[in-house]
C-alpha cells in the first residue's frame, strides 16, 4: 500500500493520523467523533502510561470490554508500542477469562464496569494493573465491584494528558515494531469446547487486510456501524484495522443491537459498510419479511409462484434497505453458512450483500466477493497472493480439504507447539479443517471435516447441507444434523413467534401443543427426506426448546448436543 513502509500497525496508524488529520474516526452513535488525530494522540497517551509502569515490548496486555471508541484506542496503544493484546470476548464466563489471563501471562488489564466482576475475585499476581476502559481511570488492587462506582466518581489516578514534546521524549515515536512481531493472541471459543489461543503478527493483520481491499475497496468517506464483538478476529480486522488504514469513520452501539437500538442508530448513521453474521439477516427475513409476503393464502400463492415470489423478494428488499439507511454499499456475511433460502432473498432484492470466509488462525480472510461479483452458494474468489488448495479432492465431485498459505496464516498456538503441527502440512500449508471445492475461481464450502458422516455405503454426507434444506422451512430458526448409533439425527429449534401467530388457533391448551409440535416435527422431517438424497434421509427429529448456545460468530456449539 502506498505510503505504509512496513506491515505493521504502528505504521498503519501513523499514516492514517497524517493523512486523515481532520477526518472522523471512532465514535458513539450518538457522541462526539474522535478525529485521527486525536485518536493518534490519546493512543500516545495511553501507551506512554504503560511505559512508566514498566509494560514493554513482548508484555501481554489483555482487552476484556463491549464494542466502544476506547477499545479501539487501547488495542493500538498496545500493539503500536511492541506489546501483545489479548482480546477477550465479553461472552467468556469468570473461569474462561481467568484462564486466558493465566495462560498468556497478561501483565495488565483494560476492562469495561460491566465486564469488572469477571475479574474481582482473580487471585492473580501477574496482573500488575487494571484499567478502566470506560475512561481509562486506573483502579486500585483493592478496587471491587462495590467501590467501583466511587472509584470512578472520584476518577482516582486518571491517565494525563501529555504534551507532543513529552511523547517525542519517551520514544514512541520511534520505529520500534517490526512485521513479524507479535501483535496479539486470540481465544477462541471454537465449536468444540478447547479453546486456542491463536498468534498473530502485525504482517498477518496488516497483510490480509490490504487483500482484502483487494476485494472490496474502502474510502474516507465509508461509514461503519459496528456490530460484532471486536476481540473476533473478523471485525477487528475488518471493522477496525482496515477501516483506519482508508481514513473511515467507525460507530459504536452503546447497547446491544437490539431492533429497537439498532434501527434508529441505521437511520441516523446510514452506514455505507456493515459487516454481520446469517444469524442476524436469517432472523430479519423469517421473523418480518417471510411473514409479512405469506400473511394470507392468497399471498403464499403468489409467494409460491417463481416470478412473483422474485418480485415480491425486490419490493421487500427495497423497503428492508432504506429500513438500513438507504447507503448500504457492503454488506458483509461471515463467520457461518448463510441458509440458501435467506442468500435468494437477498439476490432477487438486489441487496448488497457479500459472503467472505476465513478462520481467525488465517487474520482471518481466506476468500471473499463484492457484491457486484457474488454467485449463489459461493464464498467468492481467492485474492491473488494467498494461496489456497483443495486437498486431496474426490475424483467424483471434486471435494477435498481447504488448505491456505500466505503471510496472512497464523504464527502457531499460544505454547502450544504440538496442536500447532497438527493443523500444517510438512510443505507449510495451513489444514483449514473444512471442506470445499473450487468451480471457476469460486470457492464453495461444503462443512466442517470432522463433521462429515460416513453413510452406510461409504457416502459422505454432509449435516451443513441437510440443515441447509431444514433452514428454508418457515417454522424452523436453527437445526443441526449429526450421527447417533448409525441414524441420522436432528435437532431443531422452532421459529415460536411465527407459530404463535399463524397456529395458534390450533392450540387451545398444553396437549393440543405437544400435539401440534410433534406433528409439525414430522412434517419437517417428512419434507426434508423429500428434498434429500436417499443417504441423506433424517431418522429421528428431536425439538431443542431453548436457543442453541452459540460462539461469538453465532455458530452452533455442535459438542454441547451431540450424543
Amino acid at each position: 500500500m502506498k505510503g505504509l513502509e512496513r506491515l505493521t500497525l504502528k505504521c498503519v496508524l501513523e499514516r492514517s493520523a497524517l493523512k486523515y488529520a481532520a477526518k472522523p474516526c471512532v465514535s458513539w452513535v450518538d457522541g462526539k467523533p474522535i478525529r485521527y488525530n486525536e485518536f493518534y494522540e490519546q493512543v500516545n497517551e495511553v501507551q506512554l502510561f504503560m511505559q512508566e509502569e514498566g509494560i514493554g515490548k513482548g508484555d501481554k496486555v489483555a482487552i476484556l470490554s463491549e464494542n466502544s471508541p476506547n477499545w479501539g484506542i487501547a488495542y493500538f496503544a498496545i500493539t503500536t508500542m511492541g506489546a501483545v493484546v489479548v482480546p477477550i470476548l465479553p461472552d467468556f464466563r469468570d473461569n474462561e477469562v481467568h484462564h486466558i489471563l493465566r495462560h498468556s501471562g497478561s501483565k495488565a488489564i483494560f476492562i469495561s464496569q460491566k465486564q469488572f466482576p469477571k475479574i474481582e475475585e482473580l487471585e492473580s499476581d501477574q496482573i500488575t494493573h487494571r484499567i478502566l476502559i470506560d475512561d481509562f481511570t486506573i483502579l486500585p488492587p483493592e478496587t471491587t465491584i462495590a467501590k467501583l462506582k466511587n472509584t470512578i466518581s472520584k476518577k482516582t489516578r486518571p491517565l494525563a494528558k501529555l504534551t507532543d514534546s513529552a511523547l517525542k521524549l519517551t520514544g514512541l515515536r520511534s520505529s520500534n515494531v517490526k512485521e513479524e512481531d507479535v501483535a496479539c493472541i486470540l481465544y477462541t471459543s471454537g465449536t468444540t469446547g478447547n479453546s486456542k489461543g491463536v498468534v498473530l503478527t502485525h504482517k498477518n493483520l496488516v497483510f490480509d487486510s490490504i487483500e482484502i481491499l483487494t476485494i472490496q475497496n474502502v474510502v474516507e468517506t465509508d461509514r461503519f456501524v459496528s456490530v460484532l464483538p471486536l476481540p473476533h478476529t473478523y471485525e477487528c480486522t475488518l471493522g477496525l484495522i482496515m477501516p483506519i488504514m482508508k481514513g473511515a469513520a467507525i460507530y459504536y452501539l452503546d447497547k446491544l443491537p437490539t431492533p429497537s437500538v439498532l434501527l434508529p442508530a441505521l437511520q441516523k448513521i446510514k452506514p455505507t459498510i456493515m459487516l454481520t453474521v446469517p444469524l442476524i439477516m436469517e432472523k430479519i427475513f423469517k421473523n418480518k419479511i417471510y411473514p409479512t409476503l405469506t400473511a394470507n393464502p392468497f399471498s403464499k400463492t403468489l409467494y409460491n409462484f417463481p416470478p412473483t415470489r422474485k418480485l415480491l423478494h425486490y419490493i421487500a428488499g427495497r423497503k428492508l434497505y432504506k429500513t438500513f439507511g438507504g447507503k448500504l454499499h457492503f454488506y458483509g456475511i461471515g463467520g457461518a453458512l448463510l441458509s440458501a433460502d435467506v442468500e435468494k432473498f437477498l439476490r432477487d432484492s438486489k441487496f448488497p450483500y457479500a459472503i467472505g470466509y476465513g478462520l481467525t488462525e488465517t487474520s482471518p480472510l481466506i476468500a471473499g466477493a463484492n457484491p457486484n461479483f457474488t454467485k449463489f452458494r459461493s464464498t467468492g474468489t481467492v485474492p491473488s497472493n494467498i494461496k489456497v488448495r483443495i486437498y486431496d479432492p474426490d475424483p467424483k465431485t471434486g471435494e477435498g480439504e481447504i488448505q491456505a498459505m500466505g503471510d496472512n496464516v497464523m504464527k502457531g498456538y499460544f505454547k502450544d507447539p504440538e496442536r500447532t503441527k497438527e493443523v500444517f502440512t510438512d510443505d507449510g500449508w495451513f489444514k483449514t479443517g473444512d471442506l470445499g471445492i473450487m468451480k471457476n475461481g469460486y470457492l464453495y464450502i461444503k462443512g466442517r471435516l470432522k463433521n462429515v458422516i460416513l453413510g452406510a455405503s461409504g457416502e459422505n454426507i454432509y449435516p451443513e447441507d441437510i440443515e441447509s434444506v431444514i433452514k428454508q422451512h418457515p417454522d424452523v430458526l436453527e437445526s443441526i444434523v449429526y450421527e447417533s448409533e448409525g441414524k441420522i439425527v436432528v435437532r431443531v429449534h422452532l421459529n415460536y413467534e411465527l407459530i404463535d401467530k399463524e397456529h395458534k388457533a390450533k392450540r387451545a391448551n398444553e396437549k393440543q401443543m405437544r400435539e401440534f409440535i410433534n406433528n409439525l416435527l414430522q412434517d419437517i422431517k417428512k419434507d426434508v427426506n423429500s428434498q434429500v438424497s436417499t443417504f441423506s434421509r433424517i431418522h429421528r427429529i428431536i425439538e431443542q426448546r431453548e436457543p442453541f448456545v452459540k460462539t461469538p460468530t453465532k455458530k452452533i456449539k455442535r459438542y454441547l448436543y451431540t450424543e
